[in-house]
């Protein structure tokens, strides 16, 4: 045999690619937007668009960890 196996699909890889490219923006949106939010409510629009900048790109790094985690046990097989 040619020793490929049959989870070394380049589309799957391009999809996890794309999925976790997703994921981190979406997140890091998310993080904004709730850090505009509680800007307006409780004071420096700044400060809080910018810990919620941070505290989304933190979460969506932490989601494409696990994403990564779960997809390379499912492969391991």
């Amino acid at each position: 045999m040619n020793g490929k196996r049959n989870n070394d699909n380049p589309w799957k890889a391009a999809a996890l690619v794309g999925a976790l490219g997703i994921d981190v923006g979406i997140c890091i949106f998310l993080g904004y937007w709730l850090g505009r939010v509680a800007g307006e409510r409780f004071g420096d629009p700044k400060v809080w668009m910018a810990s919620g900048l941070l505290v989304g790109l933190a979460v969506g790094i932490l989601s494409a960890i696990l994403i990564v985690r779960k997809v390379m046990k499912d492969t391991d097989g």
